[in-house]
């Protein structure tokens, strides 16, 4: 059975899920709804690379490629705008730490910030005890970064925890384990510590309050721990990551130097991916205020109303595709018949258009880069955020890249999902495509 008639027999579900021999490396922080470690692995097989290639991800977000690619000894580059993301990434393809040297860095970090707490009369686990209460004040973030977070996102007592934890771990700056507490810090604010709930859209439960911090940040550090003693075995990999926009690739890398792609870029609709991250950009520092956001978003394919700015011209691009044309004035047909007039909804037709002419500004950046016969996986899904008009993303980006002088070898089905608003199936797919080596076409 090939691999691709493996996944075939997957459920929808299964298709997506990270499976519990790949979690190491990739579990220790993760977007929801991250492509897989075996995807990467069967179109790696499937287009015959190995340790002579070098393969990169344009749009790398937690890493799944990158990691996957040092696990089997295939170097790999990777380009990502979100900051928390990138940091990840980096993270993530660090497996020089000791893991027992880690373990005893952390448990310092825990005694010293659960004997500020206990100063303060603060237990650290709340399970058989009231909620506590403390003569001193507790601390905030300050207000600017405060306006940023999803309202209820972390409770007043979780918090003042987190930002006396996050003290103790930068004020032990190891450079051997401090990246490593940091990032296990934010996947237990994450899915330990916050009211944040995925589902999979990003959101707020009901709020807890109180929950424990500096044992749900140690039980992230022992998992890492113990991916730590397998991985930093594997044999030395180039892999890395840069902090860039995947519209300007030349800008960070050589010409004619990557063999293959395989990505997930962003999908066109409402979802505003730095809100996913948003809790943990902000409590480490990543995003302080709107203009740090803004300045993030700027760097991103506009995929969504709230990243769309005065000045942007990525629909340049595909200024006259017909399709693109079409679903355009459909959307705004559409918002007109309903009488939608918010400034988000009238947004919808030009943010359609921005999304395809941003991709094919990166397909178009990155033929420089690519060698000849390079090959592309590019996982994208349909959709009908706007409006319920649908919008056949796989088949628009092979449009784009057949007019930019790429050869369309196929699109697979990886798996369908329900669309939220009208609970109809709608197709996830990888677009493969070659890269000959020139274009005939005009930019």
């Amino acid at each position: 059975m090939t691999p691709i008639d493996a996944r075939r027999r997957l459920t929808n579900g299964e298709a997506n899920r990270l499976s519990p021999e790949d979690s190491a490396g990739h579990d220790w922080y993760r977007f929801v709804l991250s492509f897989p470690p075996h995807l990467v692995r069967e179109y790696l097989a499937r287009f015959g690379i190995t340790a002579s290639h070098r393969v990169l991800d344009p749009f790398c977000g937690t890493g799944t490629t990158l990691v996957e690619c040092k696990k089997l000894g295939i170097p790999s580059v990777g380009l990502e705008a979100n900051p928390m993301a990138h940091f990840a990434s980096q993270v993530k393809l660090d497996w020089s730490p000791d893991p027992d040297g880690l373990l005893q860095y952390a448990r310092r970090v825990a005694e010293q910030a659960s004997a500020e707490l206990a100063s303060e009369g603060i237990e650290d686990d709340p399970l058989f005890q009231p909620l506590q209460e403390t003569n001193r004040p507790l601390r905030e973030l300050p207000p600017e970064a405060a306006k940023l977070l999803l309202k209820d996102s972390i409770s007043p007592l979780p918090l003042h925890k987190t930002l006396v934890l996050l003290d103790h771990v930068d004020a032990l700056p190891d450079r051997r384990y401090h990246r490593h507490a940091r990032l296990a810090l934010a996947k237990a604010l994450v899915y330990r510590i916050s009211n944040l709930k995925f589902g999979p859209e990003v959101g707020v439960g009901r709020p807890k309050p109180d929950a424990p911090v500096i044992g749900s940040w140690l039980a992230e550090i022992r998992a890492l721990a113990t991916d730590l003693n397998t991985l930093r075995h594997v044999g030395n990999v180039t892999a890395e990551v840069h902090h860039a926009d995947a519209r300007q690739i030349s800008c960070v890398l050589e010409p004619k130097s990557v063999d293959a792609v395989i990505t997930s870029p962003p999908y066109p609709n409402e979802k505003d991916y730095t809100r996913t991250t948003r809790l943990e950009s902000v409590l480490l520092g990543f995003i302080r205020d709107r203009d740090n956001l803004r300045a993030l978003k700027r760097n991103l394919v506009r995929s969504n109303t709230r990243s769309v700015y005065r000045g942007d011209a990525d629909d340049q691009w595909v200024a006259g595709h017909p399709e693109i044309e079409r679903i355009a004035h459909a959307i705004e047909a559409r918002r007109i018949e309903l009488g939608k007039t918010s400034g988000f909804e009238r947004l919808y037709a030009r943010v359609t258009k921005l999304y395809f002419g941003g991709m094919a500004c990166h397909l178009a950046e990155l033929r420089g880069i690519l060698r000849p016969a390079a090959r592309l996986a590019y996982v994208v899904g349909d959709q009908a955020s706007y409006l319920q008009v649908m919008i056949r993303t796989g088949q628009l980006l092979a449009e784009i890249a057949a007019a930019l002088g790429y050869e369309v070898a196929g699109i697979d089905l990886f798996r369908t999902r329900l669309a939220t608003a009208t609970r109809k199936k709608l197709r996830e797919e990888v677009v493969i495509l070659r890269w000959p080596g020139t274009s005939t076409s005009a930019t």
